[in-house]
Protein backbone atom coordinates (compact mmCIF):
# COMPACT_ATOMS: atom_id res chain seq x y z
CA UNK A 1 0.00 0.00 0.00
CA UNK A 2 1.19 3.40 -1.25
CA UNK A 3 2.04 6.04 1.79
CA UNK A 4 0.22 9.55 1.02
CA UNK A 5 0.52 12.78 2.70
CA UNK A 6 1.17 16.44 1.77
CA UNK A 7 3.49 17.46 -1.11
CA UNK A 8 6.50 16.93 0.60
CA UNK A 9 5.77 15.45 4.22
CA UNK A 10 5.97 11.77 3.50
CA UNK A 11 7.93 10.24 6.10
CA UNK A 12 8.95 6.90 3.56
CA UNK A 13 9.49 8.35 0.47
CA UNK A 14 12.15 10.42 2.77
CA UNK A 15 13.20 7.96 4.63
CA UNK A 16 14.13 6.16 0.58
CA UNK A 17 15.15 9.23 -0.81
CA UNK A 18 18.01 10.39 1.45
CA UNK A 19 20.43 7.58 1.46
CA UNK A 20 20.51 7.76 -2.57
CA UNK A 21 21.38 11.55 -1.93
CA UNK A 22 24.51 11.07 0.71
CA UNK A 23 26.84 10.72 -2.14
CA UNK A 24 25.59 14.21 -3.59
CA UNK A 25 25.62 15.44 -0.59
CA UNK A 26 29.05 15.08 0.01
CA UNK A 27 29.66 16.68 -3.46
CA UNK A 28 27.40 19.67 -3.14
CA UNK A 29 28.17 20.40 0.27
CA UNK A 30 32.03 21.00 -0.94
CA UNK A 31 31.16 22.32 -4.48
CA UNK A 32 28.76 25.13 -2.96
CA UNK A 33 30.78 26.16 -0.71
CA UNK A 34 33.59 26.67 -3.51
CA UNK A 35 30.59 28.62 -5.12
CA UNK A 36 29.65 30.75 -2.12
CA UNK A 37 33.85 31.11 -1.74
CA UNK A 38 34.20 32.24 -5.43
CA UNK A 39 31.33 34.69 -5.51
CA UNK A 40 31.86 36.15 -1.98
CA UNK A 41 36.01 36.52 -3.65
CA UNK A 42 34.53 39.24 -5.85
CA UNK A 43 32.64 41.25 -3.89
CA UNK A 44 28.79 39.41 -2.98
CA UNK A 45 27.61 38.46 0.10
CA UNK A 46 26.62 35.03 0.89
CA UNK A 47 23.19 36.19 0.61
CA UNK A 48 24.33 36.30 -3.16
CA UNK A 49 24.81 32.80 -3.35
CA UNK A 50 21.72 31.69 -1.69
CA UNK A 51 19.48 33.65 -3.86
CA UNK A 52 21.45 32.45 -6.81
CA UNK A 53 21.17 28.97 -5.61
CA UNK A 54 17.30 28.86 -5.22
CA UNK A 55 15.96 30.45 -7.92
CA UNK A 56 19.04 29.73 -10.81
CA UNK A 57 20.24 26.30 -9.24
CA UNK A 58 22.21 25.79 -12.47
CA UNK A 59 25.78 24.19 -10.77
CA UNK A 60 28.68 24.55 -13.61
CA UNK A 61 26.59 27.80 -14.74
CA UNK A 62 26.72 29.62 -11.54
CA UNK A 63 30.28 29.03 -11.14
CA UNK A 64 30.41 30.77 -15.22
CA UNK A 65 27.89 33.50 -13.60
CA UNK A 66 30.69 34.95 -11.24
CA UNK A 67 33.26 35.63 -14.28
CA UNK A 68 30.00 37.26 -16.22
CA UNK A 69 29.05 39.40 -13.29
CA UNK A 70 32.33 40.74 -12.15
CA UNK A 71 33.39 41.63 -15.75
CA UNK A 72 29.92 42.96 -16.22
CA UNK A 73 28.77 41.27 -19.47
CA UNK A 74 25.65 41.99 -21.49
CA UNK A 75 22.04 40.27 -21.18
CA UNK A 76 22.61 38.72 -24.62
CA UNK A 77 25.87 37.25 -24.29
CA UNK A 78 25.17 36.21 -20.79
CA UNK A 79 21.93 34.27 -22.41
CA UNK A 80 23.57 32.72 -25.14
CA UNK A 81 26.71 31.32 -22.93
CA UNK A 82 24.00 30.00 -20.75
CA UNK A 83 22.12 28.22 -23.56
CA UNK A 84 25.22 26.90 -24.91
CA UNK A 85 25.97 25.44 -21.29
CA UNK A 86 23.00 23.84 -20.10
CA UNK A 87 21.49 22.71 -24.01
CA UNK A 88 22.38 19.36 -22.38
CA UNK A 89 19.20 19.31 -20.41
CA UNK A 90 16.90 19.75 -23.22
CA UNK A 91 18.08 15.73 -24.02
CA UNK A 92 17.65 15.48 -20.12
CA UNK A 93 13.79 16.41 -20.21
CA UNK A 94 13.61 14.19 -23.14
CA UNK A 95 14.31 11.14 -21.15
CA UNK A 96 12.16 12.00 -18.39
CA UNK A 97 9.09 12.69 -20.12
CA UNK A 98 7.26 8.97 -18.96
CA UNK A 99 8.22 9.40 -15.27
CA UNK A 100 7.24 12.86 -15.06
CA UNK A 101 4.36 12.50 -17.04
CA UNK A 102 1.44 11.77 -14.15
CA UNK A 103 3.35 14.71 -12.04
CA UNK A 104 1.04 17.75 -11.95
CA UNK A 105 1.13 21.02 -11.41
CA UNK A 106 3.50 22.61 -8.75
CA UNK A 107 5.38 19.78 -8.74
CA UNK A 108 6.04 19.24 -12.09
CA UNK A 109 7.51 22.74 -12.43
CA UNK A 110 9.75 21.81 -9.41
CA UNK A 111 10.80 18.51 -10.73
CA UNK A 112 11.61 20.25 -13.81
CA UNK A 113 13.71 23.43 -12.29
CA UNK A 114 15.85 20.82 -9.94
CA UNK A 115 16.51 18.61 -12.46
CA UNK A 116 20.63 19.15 -12.51
CA UNK A 117 22.89 16.84 -13.91
CA UNK A 118 23.59 14.58 -10.35
CA UNK A 119 19.89 15.09 -9.40
CA UNK A 120 18.80 13.37 -13.51
CA UNK A 121 21.53 10.57 -12.48
CA UNK A 122 19.83 9.60 -9.16
CA UNK A 123 16.66 9.76 -11.13
CA UNK A 124 17.38 7.60 -13.66
CA UNK A 125 19.01 4.73 -11.45
CA UNK A 126 17.17 4.89 -8.75
CA UNK A 127 13.58 3.19 -8.15
CA UNK A 128 11.53 3.90 -5.11
CA UNK A 129 10.61 1.01 -3.20
CA UNK A 130 8.04 -1.37 -2.70
CA UNK A 131 5.10 0.81 -0.61
CA UNK A 132 7.20 4.58 -1.71
CA UNK A 133 4.93 6.60 -4.34
CA UNK A 134 7.58 7.43 -7.30
CA UNK A 135 6.27 10.95 -7.41
CA UNK A 136 6.91 11.40 -3.61
CA UNK A 137 10.22 9.75 -3.88
CA UNK A 138 11.57 12.33 -6.70
CA UNK A 139 10.28 15.26 -5.17
CA UNK A 140 12.29 13.91 -2.03
CA UNK A 141 15.44 13.65 -3.90
CA UNK A 142 15.44 16.57 -5.85
CA UNK A 143 14.45 18.88 -3.06
CA UNK A 144 17.03 17.52 -1.01
CA UNK A 145 19.84 18.00 -3.35
CA UNK A 146 19.01 21.13 -3.84
CA UNK A 147 19.17 21.53 0.10
CA UNK A 148 22.66 20.64 -0.10
CA UNK A 149 23.79 23.23 -2.80
CA UNK A 150 22.02 25.98 -0.89
CA UNK A 151 23.70 24.99 2.10
CA UNK A 152 27.03 24.67 0.94
CA UNK A 153 26.60 28.01 -0.73
CA UNK A 154 25.68 29.79 2.15
CA UNK A 155 28.42 27.86 4.03
CA UNK A 156 30.73 28.94 1.47
CA UNK A 157 30.03 32.41 1.34
CA UNK A 158 30.27 32.92 5.37
CA UNK A 159 33.39 30.95 5.62
CA UNK A 160 34.94 33.99 2.61
CA UNK A 161 33.78 36.38 4.64
CA UNK A 162 35.02 35.08 8.08
CA UNK A 163 38.81 33.86 6.37
CA UNK A 164 40.91 34.40 3.66
CA UNK A 165 40.73 32.02 0.66
CA UNK A 166 42.96 31.40 -2.03
CA UNK A 167 39.84 30.47 -4.78
CA UNK A 168 42.77 29.28 -7.78
CA UNK A 169 41.28 26.03 -9.05
CA UNK A 170 38.05 25.82 -7.34
CA UNK A 171 35.83 25.70 -10.25
CA UNK A 172 37.45 22.57 -11.52
CA UNK A 173 35.76 20.55 -8.66
CA UNK A 174 32.29 20.53 -10.89
CA UNK A 175 34.51 18.21 -13.06
CA UNK A 176 35.66 16.19 -10.58
CA UNK A 177 32.53 15.55 -9.22
CA UNK A 178 31.24 14.00 -12.37
CA UNK A 179 34.26 12.16 -12.51
CA UNK A 180 33.13 10.77 -9.32
CA UNK A 181 29.20 10.01 -10.17
CA UNK A 182 30.63 8.49 -13.81
CA UNK A 183 32.62 6.20 -11.78
CA UNK A 184 29.50 5.13 -9.24
CA UNK A 185 27.51 4.34 -12.11
CA UNK A 186 29.51 2.38 -13.64
CA UNK A 187 30.51 0.22 -10.65
CA UNK A 188 27.32 -0.10 -9.65
CA UNK A 189 25.74 -1.24 -12.88
CA UNK A 190 26.17 -4.19 -15.06
CA UNK A 191 24.75 -2.41 -17.91
CA UNK A 192 28.13 -0.10 -19.48
CA UNK A 193 26.81 0.30 -23.01
CA UNK A 194 25.17 3.98 -21.92
CA UNK A 195 28.10 5.09 -20.36
CA UNK A 196 30.27 3.81 -23.31
CA UNK A 197 27.70 5.32 -25.37
CA UNK A 198 28.46 8.54 -23.79
CA UNK A 199 32.09 8.46 -23.55
CA UNK A 200 32.50 7.42 -27.54
CA UNK A 201 30.61 9.98 -28.58
CA UNK A 202 31.88 13.25 -26.56
CA UNK A 203 35.44 12.08 -27.69
CA UNK A 204 34.22 12.09 -31.29
CA UNK A 205 32.14 15.48 -30.88
CA UNK A 206 35.37 16.41 -29.11
CA UNK A 207 37.74 15.57 -31.99
CA UNK A 208 35.57 16.84 -35.04
CA UNK A 209 34.03 20.37 -33.46
CA UNK A 210 36.55 21.14 -30.78
CA UNK A 211 36.60 21.86 -26.94
CA UNK A 212 34.16 24.98 -27.20
CA UNK A 213 31.32 23.42 -29.42
CA UNK A 214 30.98 19.91 -28.77
CA UNK A 215 28.64 19.55 -26.42
CA UNK A 216 25.70 19.87 -28.46
CA UNK A 217 26.44 17.76 -30.99
CA UNK A 218 27.44 15.02 -28.59
CA UNK A 219 24.06 15.07 -26.31
CA UNK A 220 22.20 15.07 -29.50
CA UNK A 221 24.58 11.85 -30.72
CA UNK A 222 23.92 10.22 -27.55
CA UNK A 223 20.11 11.06 -27.41
CA UNK A 224 19.95 9.31 -30.86
CA UNK A 225 21.72 5.80 -30.13
CA UNK A 226 20.37 5.61 -27.02
CA UNK A 227 17.15 6.34 -28.54
CA UNK A 228 18.25 3.81 -31.34
CA UNK A 229 19.61 0.96 -28.90
CA UNK A 230 16.64 1.40 -26.33
CA UNK A 231 15.52 -2.21 -26.72
CA UNK A 232 19.58 -3.50 -26.22
CA UNK A 233 20.15 -1.53 -23.46
CA UNK A 234 16.78 -2.19 -22.25
CA UNK A 235 18.16 -6.31 -22.18
CA UNK A 236 20.97 -5.74 -20.89
CA UNK A 237 19.66 -3.87 -17.92
CA UNK A 238 17.50 -6.58 -16.85
CA UNK A 239 20.12 -9.33 -16.64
Amino acid sequence: MVERGSLFVNRSALRAAFPRTIPVMAGYLVLGAGYGLLLQSRGYSFLWAVLMSTTIYAGSMQYVAVDLLSSGASLLSAGLLTLMINARHLFYGLSMLEKYRPVRGVRKGYLIHTLTDETYSLLCTAQPPEGVEAERFYLWVSLLNQLYWIAGSALGGLLGQALPFDTTGVDFAMTALFVVIFTDQWLGRKNHLPALIGVGVSLLSLLCFGPDRFIIPAMAGIALLLMLLRRYVGEEAET
